[in-house]
């Protein structure tokens, strides 16, 4: 079965309602009490009996409106709490993971190649995720083929387009699922994987053979069913990297890259998203770093433009659907393309208010700094807690804290 032809069950990341359970406990909510109206006050200056009459008159009349969604949980949380949900950041080993989670309470890691993963294998990274009153990220790049992370832990299976020359999608979604469990069992709950580029590269270009297939069609088919596996697991899936690298110039890791003008994406590289994102589940995208002529403008790269992320989160310009899941940058620390202009710092901003969901970078350094620069950025009015609140009931859907529309 396709798994376009079904609606997936949301799966949420993480042990959300468990973590809900603490914050209830802990007595966090009282905040949300709501204070008596003016005309209230006035009727009880006058008699008790008039005072009576006119709230019993009143609640007769009147039904209090329902609370947004994560009002509760979000009076909860201070500002930089809020802040610290907006970051991932790349780690050594279990003892780098513990000492900045607890420091910040950022909202979660990422084992990256450089990673010491005997921090999946004694169970330290599923501690430590369970341990916060909001669960954490455990992210990872898991694709197969020559971006698989956690291969020395016996997680592994070919690229993108072997699995769509050799397997059929219901055998995709299969391998997913099972590469999915494993994972699960290391405490992941977040994998940044399928590629939904559409590529026609070389196999050992920077997409190449981690594109299922440079039909636009095969991609929507494979990298659906991929997705669909890994939440069959629990695992939160992450499409990249829109709005598409398979047709780009350069590699984002050692310079700007360029896609071809927007209107030709239109029926190649844009087509994996606009059919994917009808039905989404709890899948993420992550956007690239690419120069886009005809959206993000000449030096802006589509990871920090409001044009492309607008683009994604309103459908609109592409005819594709609204996208109201995660948004994760790419990474912002280690890849020229925008460290050439900015510093880390600018960078997550920029991401940020551009309307990422998530910044994301490759170590530990700079966290304390890039929280002190978002609270600057917030102080200053460059970034509004409106739009802080937005993205961190986003990531508390996504672990499974919320469960609201």
């Amino acid at each position: 079965m396709s798994p376009l032809s079904h609606r997936r069950n949301r799966r949420a990341v993480g042990p959300g309602r468990a973590a809900l359970t603490l914050i209830l406990a802990a007595g966090l909510f009282a905040s949300t009490a709501c204070s008596d109206s003016p005309s209230e006050n006035a009727a009880a200056s006058t008699s008790s009996k008039v005072a009576t009459t006119t709230s019993a008159s009143s609640a007769s009349r009147t039904t209090a409106a329902p609370q947004a969604c994560g009002a509760a949980e979000l009076s909860a949380m201070k500002l930089r709490a809020k802040l610290a949900q907006l970051l991932v950041v790349g780690v050594q080993n279990a003892s780098d993971a513990e000492q900045v989670v607890e420091r910040e309470h950022i909202g979660g890691v990422f084992v990256g190649s450089w990673t010491d993963l005997t921090m999946l294998s004694d169970g330290s990274a599923a501690k430590l995720a369970k341990s916060q009153k909001i669960p954490l990220m455990v992210t990872v790049d898991q694709e197969g083929g020559r971006v698989s992370r956690l291969s020395s832990l016996g997680i592994d299976m070919p690229s993108a387009r072997v699995l769509a020359q050799t397997k059929t999608p219901a055998q995709v979604r299969q391998l997913a699922k099972q590469a999915g469990q494993q994972m699960a069992k290391l405490g992941i709950t977040v994998d940044f994987a399928p590629s939904a580029d559409v590529s026609d590269e070389p196999d050992d270009e920077v997409i190449g053979d981690r594109s299922f297939s440079n039909d636009p069609k095969v991609v929507t088919e494979y990298a659906g069913a991929y997705a669909a596996g890994l939440e069959d697991a629990g695992i939160m899936p992450v499409y990249k990297h829109f709005p598409g690298h398979g047709h780009a110039s350069g590699d984002s890791h050692t310079g700007a890259v360029t896609t071809p003008p927007l209107a030709e994406m239109q029926n190649s590289d844009l087509v994996p998203y606009r059919t994917l994102l009808q039905r989404p589940g709890n899948a993420g995208v992550m956007v690239g770093h690419l120069i886009v002529p005809g959206l993000t403008g000449p030096q802006t790269p589509a990871s920090i433009s409001p044009a492309a992320i607008g683009m994604l989160r309103t459908g609109k310009k592409y005819d594709g659907p609204a996208f109201n899941g995660v948004v994760f940058s790419d990474d912002l620390s280690g890849m020229k393309a925008i460290t050439d202009k900015y510093t880390i710092e600018q960078a997550v901003l920029k991401a940020i208010t551009a309307g990422s969901d998530i910044g994301l970078w490759l170590s530990t350094d700079h966290v304390t700094s890039v929280l002190n620069s978002l609270e600057k950025a917030v102080a200053d009015g460059k970034l509004s807690e409106r739009r802080i609140d937005r993205s961190v009931v986003r990531i508390l859907k996504a672990k499974g804290v919320l469960d609201c529309a």
